[in-house]
């Protein structure tokens, strides 16, 4: 997905970003943290959320395989090559696994940049909204690669993700 801050909307509450680990799991660590986040459940020890985001990993690859005829063109070079690199823990995430995560966790996930000028956040991306628009897992991408969770005022929404734990 490509994205222009003019199109973009920004988001008037304040939110805290959460520091998460640059391991090459960052963004796999976050949309984790955020589902437990929305989910009202206590955030994870550092081995725990790594475990969940390896998992998550492992199951973002699978739905790429599922999905293989709506997502081949987007991927950049070889399909099977994209997906078996994908399933290494030090292989960073992009857009292609924020889409697959909003629909193995049947969740919204909605990507935040900080205006570097007013330090306002603004929306530069929503994921999975056919699961809805309330309550959204909250990423901030800081342009370089990095993810970080988005601490969400509002929690409560269960997901398969906790259902199957």
């Amino acid at each position: 997905m490509v994205f222009s801050l003019s199109y973009a909307r920004k988001e008037p509450k304040p939110e805290t970003s959460l520091g998460i680990p640059g391991d090459g799991r960052c963004l796999f660590r976050s949309v984790v943290h955020g589902a437990c986040l929305r989910a009202g459940k206590p955030t994870s020890s550092d081995s725990r959320q790594k475990e969940l985001a390896d998992e998550l990993r492992a199951k973002v690859a699978d739905e790429f395989i599922k999905r293989r005829a709506e997502t081949e063109w987007f991927l950049e070079g070889d399909f099977d090559n994209y997906v078996g690199e994908m399933r290494q823990p030090h292989i960073w995430g992009g857009e292609p696994e924020l889409l697959m995560a909003s629909h193995v966790l049947q969740m919204p996930i909605t990507v935040y940049m900080k205006d570097k000028k007013s330090g306002i956040l603004i929306i530069i991306a929503e994921y999975g909204q056919e699961y809805g628009k309330d309550n959204p897992i909250r990423v901030l991408y800081h342009g370089y690669g990095h993810y970080d969770a988005l601490r969400s005022p509002i929690g409560g929404a269960e997901s398969k993700w906790y259902k199957k734990k």
